[in-house]
């Protein structure tokens, strides 16, 4: 049995899902696939319209998941209009990790805090570098793999999947048992990593599809 995530490193839900990552890693194996929300004619600039838009669903995740949001990622990054959210670097970045390690989820992991509550430019490239060295790996072999990570196949691959198994936006959970796919509605789970974690280990079957309520669309976070 394996895990499906598909997810994209600025999506408000994922980070709130990050504890049910955690918690699935430790019953079952997770792959993850980055969807690419903020990539080409989607990154942004932050302005003050981006701030104005993000902050209230952001809050509103933080008071769902229990997840923190940070000052310097409020009163901080999101007032620097020399930032540019873009999802394809942090995305080749996790390639990178799992190639040369097997530790794309703990980078994304260490990524979405840097985020969201450090307030670090994840799209930049020296951040990238320094958050891969955070955690352990060696940084020639880390970026030796994220200059030659294919990240637009991998995108485009991420989303097929998520129109196959019939998702809506990130994250999508997927379950996939001898060959089968079924989408899971993480929404009963939300703050609950070790019932999420204890449900997974019980095989009991998946229902529905992931809610419109914790999930982020395909060009940004409008829930």
């Amino acid at each position: 049995m394996i895990l499906h995530y598909i997810y994209d490193p600025l999506c408000g839900w994922c980070y709130g899902a990050k504890p049910l990552v955690q918690a699935a890693q430790a019953v079952l194996s997770v792959i993850a696939h980055g969807g690419g929300m903020m990539t080409g004619a989607n990154r942004q600039t932050v302005s003050p319209q981006l701030r104005n838009y993000v902050m209230p669903h952001d809050r509103r995740i933080a008071e769902y998941t229990g997840q923190p949001f940070g000052e310097a990622y409020f009163e901080g990054l999101l007032r620097d209009e020399t930032a540019v959210f873009d999802s394809a670097p942090p995305i080749a970045a996790v390639l990178a990790a799992e190639q040369i390690a097997g530790r794309g989820l703990e980078l994304l992991g260490r990524l979405q805090s840097a985020h969201y509550e450090e307030g670090q430019r994840i799209a930049d490239e020296a951040v990238l570098l320094e958050l891969a060295k955070d955690i352990g790996l060696e940084s020639q072999a880390f970026q030796a793999a994220f200059k030659e990570a294919e990240t637009d196949r991998h995108i485009k691959d991420s989303r097929a999947l998520l129109a196959e198994v019939g998702g809506q936006g990130f994250p999508t959970f997927v379950l996939e048992r001898n060959g089968q796919f079924t989408l899971i509605d993480i929404g009963p789970w939300l703050g609950k990593p070790q019932a999420f974690a204890a449900w997974l280990s019980q095989s009991l079957p998946a229902q529905g599809a992931s809610s419109a309520l914790q999930a982020c669309g395909l060009d940004g976070c409008a829930h």
